[in-house]
């Protein structure tokens, strides 16, 4: 079992192993985990926290899991926050394992999109039960650690698709502003 202070707190001080395969001794095979003891404890504390905060907790009668981040959201002031944290300690691990720019940016996003909506009272608590960005963001890093350049090209065009939507809304937000700005005068006859 994994100790809460372990889950937040890092108590390895080794420097970041490369997030590419080594072959195992004598096996001839390759593995995704290195061999490496520090390596293999961040890996382990990067899944007992996504598990806490997704899925820790079966809904009796169904097969939905769900973790605390939702009921964390539910402190006021505080929750939505100390749960956007819990977050990024997920991505700054992935940092120690070598992740690209475009996928930390693409784990930033999740993170970043729960959050927003987490704002939302009520809704925001569920959509975290929904969401679930801490499995995403750790499916992401396995992936990573497996095929390190398939993640980084799939992430690049992740970001694209993401950045051009965000372009789009800003776009026809500035269109719709100024349209209706434009009627807003023609009524006041100026």
């Amino acid at each position: 079992m994994i100790s809460v202070s372990a889950l937040l707190f890092d108590r390895v001080t080794d420097h970041p192993v490369s997030p590419h395969p080594v072959a195992e001794a004598n096996s001839g095979r390759v593995s995704v985990v290195s061999t490496d003891a520090g390596r293999d404890r961040r890996l382990k504390r990067i899944r007992g926290l996504s598990r806490v905060l997704d899925s820790a907790i079966r809904i009796p009668g169904t097969s939905f899991r769900v973790g605390l981040d939702p009921f964390i959201g539910l402190i006021p002031g505080l929750g939505d926050a100390l749960g956007t944290a819990l977050s990024g300690y997920i991505v700054v691990e992935a940092t120690r394992f070598g992740a690209s720019l475009s996928l930390l940016l693409r784990m930033l996003s999740n993170v970043g999109f729960e959050a927003i909506v987490g704002l939302v009272p009520g809704v925001g608590d569920v959509f975290d039960a929904i969401w679930k960005s801490n499995t995403r963001n750790l499916q992401l890093l396995e992936r990573h650690l497996e095929d390190p350049e398939t993640t980084h090209a799939k992430s690049s065009r992740h970001l694209a698709l993401v950045l051009t939507g965000l372009v789009l809304l800003i776009g026809i937000s500035v269109f719709g502003l100024v349209w209706l700005g434009g009627i807003v005068l023609q009524l006041l006859g100026i």
